[in-house]
């Protein structure tokens, strides 16, 4: 990774599973939420998506994401982590480019705070993509 919220490439299913064990000794962790974001082989003007191509401003990128967990953590008590990963660079149709974790005591908190976070992050990150044809 080339910091903790951004990759290049697409997220592997091998850093996913990584990703999911990060807080497997919280005890006090009754729900986790989980959205993987997958490019998509839409049909765009008789031309079908091949891939996407992210790019960023890394250093706003970093600071963006580290504003939104505190955010989300801020406005739902029950939060206890929230993981962000963005892919960078080229990423082919049915590859995963957006991974979110959001861990919490309980499921209401943990799907209502992983939604927000997938709110702003579409919102706020300044991660911006290229359809590639």
């Amino acid at each position: 990774m080339k910091n903790r919220y951004l990759v290049g490439g697409p997220i592997t299913p091998l850093l996913i599973s990584e990703l999911m064990t990060l807080g497997d000794d919280d005890t006090g962790t009754g729900a986790v939420s989980i959205f993987i974001g997958r490019v998509r082989d839409d049909e765009v003007e008789d031309k079908r998506v091949k891939a996407i191509e992210y790019s960023a401003y890394e250093e706003m990128a970093v600071r963006e994401a580290d504003g939104i967990a505190n955010t989300v953590r801020s406005a739902f008590t029950d939060v206890r982590s929230v993981i962000i990963v963005h892919s960078l660079g080229v990423v082919r149709a049915g590859e995963t480019s957006l991974f979110i974790m959001v861990s919490a005591g309980h499921r209401d908190h943990a799907t209502r705070a992983c939604r927000h976070t997938l709110e702003m992050v579409k919102e706020k990150l300044p991660v911006w993509k290229k359809e590639l044809y």
